[in-house]
């Protein structure tokens, strides 16, 4: 599966799910690459309304160059969807400047976040939890 937003024929952001994640049926890793904004967040909306029954979303950001509020509330909106099912979204990553955003709104504290893919998915039992942060 793969979306794009593109801005006169370059393409600005696209999400991908990784065909070879190792991951299972429950598990779904969204892996992000360009500039998340206000233009380009629909992308990010239908891959993740595309998975409903996921126990759990990990959202690859080490791709993403920028993000700005409306990506990050998309984030935080998606977090709470999952939360109510008793699923989780948590986030790889996150590279400058996207991690000084995360850091200055307090976002990296809401939020599951892995240094990695790797040590994101190694992590897969780990129980859904608030706030807890975990670097790898």
């Amino acid at each position: 599966m793969s979306t794009d937003a593109d801005e006169g024929g370059e393409e600005r952001f696209a999400v991908r799910v990784p065909a070879a994640a190792g991951t299972s049926d429950d598990v779904v890793v969204l892996a992000l690459r360009g500039e998340l904004d206000h233009d380009t967040v629909g992308p990010l909306s239908t891959a993740l309304d595309a998975h409903p029954r996921a126990r759990r979303v990990v959202v690859d950001c080490s791709g993403l160059t920028f993000c700005d509020s409306t990506g990050l509330n998309e984030l935080l909106r998606a977090r709470l969807r999952l939360r109510e099912t008793g699923g989780r979204l948590d986030l790889a990553g996150i590279r400058p400047p996207v991690d000084r955003m995360f850091e200055i709104t307090g976002a990296e504290r809401v939020f599951r976040v892995y240094g990695d893919l790797a040590a994101a998915l190694a992590d897969e039992q780990a129980a859904p939890g608030d706030g807890e942060e975990a670097r790898g």
